[in-house]
Parts: C-alpha cells; structure tokens; sequence
C-alpha cells in the first residue's frame, strides 16, 4: 500500500512540477514500500540516494522556475529547501552509519514534509505563476 497517493489536489498547476512531485511521491512510496518488507540496508540506503539525489535536481528545477516567473516568495523557499537537504543528509548518514534505520518515524517524516511543502509552499509559487500568466495574457 502506497504511503502517499498522487490526487489532483496536489497539483501546483505547473505541469512539470506536477510531474517531478509525482517521482518524488512514487520514491517515497519505493522506500516505504522496502522498509515495510524489511528489505536490507543496501537496498534501502540505495534507494534514499536515489530520493536525494533527485529532491536535489528537483529543488534546482523549482528555484529555476521561482526566479524564471520572478516569484517574490523565492528567498525564503529556497532557504526551505536548503534546510530539507541539510536534515536528509544528516538522516542519510546516520541511515549508512547504521546509527538509525529508515523506520515509520522517517517515513512519516517524508511524508508529513513532502505533503506540506507541495501543498503550501509549492503551492505559492504556481498560484503566483497562474496569476502572473493570467496578467500578462489580459
């Protein structure tokens, strides 16, 4: 069972977004999905690099957008997004350290940062864009 499910109303209406939240949500899902079956530290230290590496493609991708639209909320968001990979490297190596697991407490973690950011802070910027497209096209 997935731990997070993609609905519409996680949507941040900018399409490419959309999609790079859906491959964030389905890594999560991955992750819990190889926790919950016990599988080995290799396999699910494998996977929490994968999920960082691409939450940091995917922040550059938002960042880039935020400043392509002009979105005045930029500062303030990329210093959330510089806080969120500072707090999974540290989770990171801990979990290669063997000093924690991936367990439910991690997982709820993810989830509860994942959920919030995409729909509050996220949500900003493509109401922002929305705006900015409508604007510009009246």
């Amino acid at each position: 069972m997935a731990l997070i499910a993609w609905s519409a109303g996680l949507s941040v209406g900018v399409p490419d977004m959309d999609s790079q939240h859906q491959k964030l949500i389905a890594m999560v899902n991955e992750l819990h999905e190889a926790m919950t079956r016990r599988q080995g530290r290799t396999v699910l230290s494998g996977l929490l690099n994968r999920l960082v590496a691409y939450t940091a493609s995917h922040f550059n991708a938002e960042e880039q957008f935020m400043q392509g639209v002009g979105f005045p909320g930029y500062t303030e968001h990329k210093r959330l997004h510089d806080e969120l990979t500072a707090q999974v490297m540290a989770l990171k190596k801990r979990v290669e350290t063997g000093e924690t697991a991936v367990t439910l407490e991690v997982m709820s973690f993810l989830e509860k940062w994942l959920k919030n950011h995409i729909l509050g802070v996220d949500g900003q910027y493509g109401r922002f864009a929305k705006t900015r497209a409508s604007a510009v096209a009246g």
